[in-house]
């Protein structure tokens, strides 16, 4: 039986199988490692790694807010994984169920509705679970009809776009409410993912707004909603204070201890009593384990994240390893009895590549490396030139801490390719203004051919006829969602 072009035999099995389930920072980092270490075993067949993800890259998220402030191309926010795992099989598509007893992963592509055939089933040896986290809702009136996320790079871009339209929409309406709402911009949640997003796009509409004649920055309102008594617990209390005072000195009110109670009909009520129309509602109020992790068989733990060991193996399961926001992992680097690792890019680069050793290790019969990091610090930007760390335990805040982030994420996005394309963006950026064009039309560029071929657009799609408001209309239940979902 001749070999087929990867060196083996037509329907010989590989002596190993690993299956990444995700794409993310651990999907992506552990197939890396892993593909680096089996090269010669992979290229003659011997191994087979797949990993299944439902998009073709993988998104450095920390890069989300500057890409929606327009510093950063969306391209460069994402690395593609087929250019990097060259050696690996990547599968988009779902895992919509393990049989981890049989070791056969059910698995629905693009193809699956095409083709008529249903979902495949992929078998391995070894497999990693890395689906990540999705965005953690409440059931709050009107939040699922109104609200924007913001975990992904097509959230990110469609949040932008949406914010420069409803400038457009405010400079262009003679109706005051109409002008009220779309100058109102909620974000809920004041982790980082809130505070960066609302810092940096308050900047970039505040510039954007002397290109209108008829709006002011201090037209602009800026609401932040947090439950808690502080935000950005990451930075330490006294950072956390300083936080609040920066973005009130912008003019942006931030509300502690303050729960939004509904966004019905675009009217926003908080739990203070408060009430008023708003078009922008960002919902980054945390996010919860994949809801795969459930269709598993595997321990979880009451929060729905894997069990794992302090070696990043599924507790109680043989060929089994989870890490990043999917797993609970001991914290061995803590002083405090039963902590586990948080859920942040900064353990999940780190904790993939204990995870691809462990592997390796598991397949030659050695022992295993338990996964231990003392974080080092947090940064966060707070908009150009403005930001807040806490390195080493010293507080840095201002133009230094701005720059240490950028130099933090520079160093940890992926690829030389990336690093140098956005270098030479921030580097453009410096020179040149800022691009405050709004591109809501590529969320859906058959719209323009379907008018002129005849055919009926759906005014209630989202970004489309239905989302944008006249000149004198009001809130309506009629609109839609103010972003595209992505």
């Amino acid at each position: 039986m001749a070999p087929d072009s990867r060196g083996t035999a037509p329907g010989t099995r590989p002596a190993v199988r690993v299956l990444v389930v995700g794409g993310g920072y651990v999907g992506m980092y552990t197939a890396l490692r892993l593909q680096r270490a089996l090269r010669q075993r992979l290229r003659s067949g011997d191994a087979e790694i797949t990993v299944v993800t439902p998009e073709p890259y993988m998104t450095y998220q920390p890069f989300l807010p500057e890409a929606a402030a327009g510093s950063i191309s969306p391209r460069h926010v994402v690395v593609p994984l087929r250019r990097v795992l060259r050696d690996c099989k990547v599968v988009i598509g779902e895992v919509e169920h393990v049989d981890h007893d049989k070791r056969t992963a059910t698995v629905t592509t693009l193809a699956t509705g095409e083709d008529g055939t249903g979902a495949v089933g992929i078998a391995y040896d070894e497999i990693v679970l890395a689906p990540g986290s999705v965005a953690r809702t409440l059931p709050v009136p009107g939040l699922a009809e109104f609200g924007i996320g913001f975990k992904t790079v097509e959230e990110a871009i469609g949040l932008r776009n949406h914010v420069i339209e409803q400038l457009d929409i405010a400079s262009a309406t003679r109706d005051p409410e109409v002008r009220d709402a779309a100058l109102t911009f909620v974000f809920v949640g004041g982790g980082y993912a809130g505070v960066e997003a609302l810092a940096e796009l308050e900047d970039m509409a505040r510039y954007a707004s002397r290109y209108y004649h008829n709006i002011l920055p201090s037209d602009l309102r800026w609401i932040l909603v947090e439950a808690s008594g502080r935000i950005l617990p990451e930075v330490g209390p006294a950072m956390g204070r300083y936080v609040v005072g920066e973005l009130r000195g912008r003019n942006i009110d931030v509300r502690l201890e303050t729960r939004l109670d509904s966004c019905e009909r675009r009217i926003v009520q908080l739990s203070d009593g408060s009430r008023f129309p708003a078009r922008t509602l960002v919902w980054t109020a945390g996010v919860r384990p994949s809801p795969l992790l459930a269709a598993t068989g595997l321990p979880l733990t009451g929060r729905g994240r894997l069990r794992c060991t302090a070696a990043l193996r599924v507790e109680g399961v043989e060929h089994a390893w989870s890490a990043g926001d999917a797993a609970a992992v001991p914290d061995l680097a803590s002083a405090e009895p039963g902590a586990e690792t948080a859920p942040n890019a900064q353990h999940a680069v780190r904790q993939a590549k204990v995870l691809a050793q462990n592997v390796l290790a598991s397949l030659a019969g050695q022992p295993l490396t338990d996964y231990r990091h003392r974080s080092a610090g947090s940064v966060a930007s707070l908009g150009l030139h403005k930001g807040v760390a806490q390195v080493h335990g010293r507080a840095v805040k201002g133009y230094p801490a701005w720059l240490i982030h950028r130099m933090y994420h520079l160093s940890r996005v992926p690829t030389f390719n990336r690093k140098a394309r956005v270098l030479a963006e921030w580097t453009l950026a410096g020179l040149f203004k800022r691009e405050i064009v709004s591109l809501g039309s590529l969320e859906h560029p058959r719209a323009e051919f379907e008018i002129a071929a005849g055919a009926d657009p759906d005014p209630r799609r989202p970004g489309g006829a239905g989302d944008r408001a006249r000149p004198g209309d009001g809130p309506s239940p009629d609109d839609g969602p103010p972003t595209s979902s992505g």
